[in-house]
């Protein structure tokens, strides 16, 4: 059972290896050559899993942000190639974003520099290790409040669940825009 001291406690090295993770993740972008901030690199993987070519209010929105963020990210990565904007095929005031053959190819680099980041953080973890993470992040960034009451029951279990279970890995793929 958690106490409030031990919620603030995990709050805190949640926040500690959220800032890791990132400072980690940024290295590996420098070092790929891309010119690419970690915000660019964000929005082209979220183009990457769109259909069809997204407004740019559909982005602000998908990437919870405000849509004057948007502008400035896309304005960067057009100016390097790796996007353009397009009319809209049914309605010449939108203007739609979509990526370009340097930016499916700038994609290939950033998963090979997100691979790289993520062997260094996972590294000291064992494969054990690694699939119970799995399944405590998902619950994590889930937020299933239909889980139940909040502890171990002696058996490898917790809220009913068996730990490293793994549910919904790879939530974000194939979401559309």
């Amino acid at each position: 059972m958690t106490t409030p001291d031990s919620d603030s406690l995990l709050a805190e090295q949640l926040l500690r290896l959220t800032r890791r993770v990132h400072r980690i993740q940024k290295h590996h972008l420098e070092r790929s050559g891309l010119g690419v901030t970690p915000a660019q690199a964000r929005l082209l993987r979220t183009l990457a899993h769109c259909d069809s070519p997204p407004r740019m209010a559909d982005l602000a929105e998908r990437l919870e942000v405000v849509p004057r963020a948007i502008t400035t990210l896309v304005d960067g990565l057009e100016g390097s190639g790796k996007v353009r904007r397009v009319p809209d095929p049914t309605n010449r005031r939108v203007i739609r974003i979509e990526l370009t053959e340097d930016g499916r190819k700038a994609l290939r680099q950033l998963r090979g520099a997100r691979v790289s980041a993520a062997e260094e953080i996972l590294d000291p973890l064992t494969d054990l290790e690694r699939q119970v993470l799995s399944g405590l992040l998902d619950a994590l960034v889930d937020g299933n409040p239909e889980r139940g009451p909040k502890h171990d029951h002696g058996h490898g279990q917790v809220d009913g669940h068996r730990q490293g279970q793994g549910q919904g890995q790879g939530r974000e793929q194939g979401r559309a825009c």
